[in-house]
């Protein structure tokens, strides 16, 4: 279950650090976390893919992963990008 082209491209604007920015840890945080959010309203009333619940682990792990990296380079970034998205509370 990819996002939509408009909504990817969106969120990597609202995310990106320069303007040809695509693949920074931020960005890359934000469109898991956007699938991820997608992938838990399919669960909502498909309680019983098991094959998508898989990948939904696959890409928390990721995601968990991609913010260990950016909090142990930056963690300025990190704690902005944590608060804008909503992640930890």
């Amino acid at each position: 279950m990819a996002l939509a082209g408009e909504a990817k491209s969106k969120v990597i604007t609202q995310f990106r650090i320069h303007k040809s920015d695509t693949g920074s840890p931020e960005v890359q945080v934000a469109v898991l976390s956007r699938r991820i959010l997608e992938l838990q309203e399919h669960f909502s009333t498909h309680a019983k893919d098991h094959h998508s619940r898989r990948g939904l682990l696959q890409m928390v792990a990721r995601r968990r992963r991609l913010l260990d990296y950016l909090r142990s380079r930056s963690p300025e970034r990190y704690k902005v990008l944590i608060q804008s998205l909503g992640i930890r509370r």
